[in-house]
């Protein structure tokens, strides 16, 4: 099948299909566990020409497994151009630094990622980056805070851990018309619920350890471009610029983890879909439940804007009880669920975001960035739902 019908496919069909490797004709690709490839005299040549992509050289600069993840993303994230890095952070700072320089600024949402916001707020400064967080729902806020100097708007579809999501179109609106570069973290979402390329940001980028890989087993992170505001080989640019001065490569193994987890992405991101939905209306129905936050409840802020972006709503939700300590007997709890960091793996994990993926942020950022301490952050699996809500009943009544 070439390219142009391979376009043509839906979504879970891309996901699904590859082509063969060449040669063996395997359908299940190989894993180049290599360091470093063997020049011959052609070689050497065409990478004096400038064909260093066409070409294996050296693992840090790529390598055929990752370029075969790569090919994938683009396809499902209907991308022109994708670079695959050691994790979601190496995605988030490779794209920055190998765009922004002393001088620039850039408008983030203030509720991002705590490592982000910490990457933009204090090591970003260091470089003579400055940043401006507002409330990227407010789109008066954003246009406020843009200067003459201002070269991006960066946010996150579904806003870890409080659910909130921008209008993407207006964002993306308000940049172009200012020749402002849109990048978007679409982690929370993943490309089955959403792709941003598609209502016109220029650069999406994702932690691959989490809804792509999908299993717990793999450290990954993508930027996959499409813009009309950058270059056409802005990838390749980063990637030689960039990644190999950071080292930030993605491993062949893991490349291949990542790979293959594409292939059940659309399966296993419907049924968490599904029980994510699921446990919101059961939670949202508790005595001992104060808030749910989830895009799909009509009590959601943004709701209206998730059901225009979204045709499913994620599989992350959040809900508040009475404090900290409690959150934490609740979890401490679970019997079938997990109770621990991180999210998008096939069974259900929870975390009190206020003292585990924000515990450095100081608390009065938390206020603004609405993280409170009795807070619960919920990836929902793919157990049975019914069995979930069990497990969370049970556990709620040791508070």
């Amino acid at each position: 099948m070439d390219n142009e019908k391979r376009k043509k496919l839906t979504l879970d069909s891309r996901m699904v299909f590859y082509p063969p490797e060449p040669g063996s004709m395997s359908i299940s690709d190989p894993i180049y566990m290599a360091s470093n490839f063997q020049y011959t005299e052609e070689i050497y040549n065409r990478v004096l020409d400038g064909a260093r992509k066409e070409v294996n050289i050296y693992s840090r600069c790529g390598n055929p497994s990752e370029y075969k993840f790569e090919e994938q993303m683009i396809y499902i994230e209907n991308g022109d151009s994708c670079l695959a890095v050691a994790s979601g952070m190496a995605a988030i700072a490779i794209t920055l630094f190998g765009l922004l320089k002393s001088g620039d600024h850039i408008v983030s949402d203030w509720t991002t990622y705590s490592t982000t916001h910490e990457f933009l707020d204090h090591r970003f400064t260091d470089f003579g980056v400055e940043t401006t967080f507002v409330d990227s729902s407010n789109i008066e806020m954003v246009r406020q805070a843009i200067r003459p100097n201002t070269k991006a708007i960066y946010f996150e579809t579904i806003a870890n851990p409080t659910m909130k999501i921008s209008d993407i179109e207006a964002i993306v609106k308000l940049g172009h018309d200012k020749g402002i570069i849109v990048i978007c973290d679409n982690t929370f979402a993943s490309p089955y619920v959403f792709r941003p390329l598609d209502w016109g940001v220029d650069i999406v980028v994702e932690s691959a350890t989490k809804f792509i890989g999908g299993h717990n087993d793999a450290l990954g992170g993508v930027i996959v471009v499409k813009s009309k505001l950058l270059p056409p080989d802005i990838i390749e640019k980063i990637r030689w610029s960039t990644l190999t001065k950071l080292g930030g490569a993605l491993s062949p193994f893991n490349a291949w983890l990542l790979l293959r987890g594409i292939q059940t992405l659309h399966v296993r991101v419907e049924r968490m879909c599904s029980n994510a939905m699921i446990l919101a209306k059961y939670l949202e129905s508790h005595p001992k439940v104060q808030k749910v936050w989830y895009p799909g409840l009509p009590s959601h802020p943004q709701h209206e804007i998730a059901r225009k972006l979204m045709p499913k709503f994620g599989a992350m939700l959040c809900f508040e009880i009475s404090d900290e300590r409690a959150a934490v007997r609740v979890l401490d709890g679970l019997e079938l669920c997990t109770f621990g960091a991180s999210l998008g793996g096939v069974r259900t994990t929870t975390q009190v975001p206020s003292t585990m993926a924000f515990l450095d942020v100081p608390p009065e950022q938390k206020k603004l960035m609405n993280i409170r301490d009795g807070m619960i952050r919920i990836s929902a699996g793919l157990e049975d739902p019914q069995d979930l809500i069990a497990d969370f009943e049970q556990a709620l009544k040791k508070i």
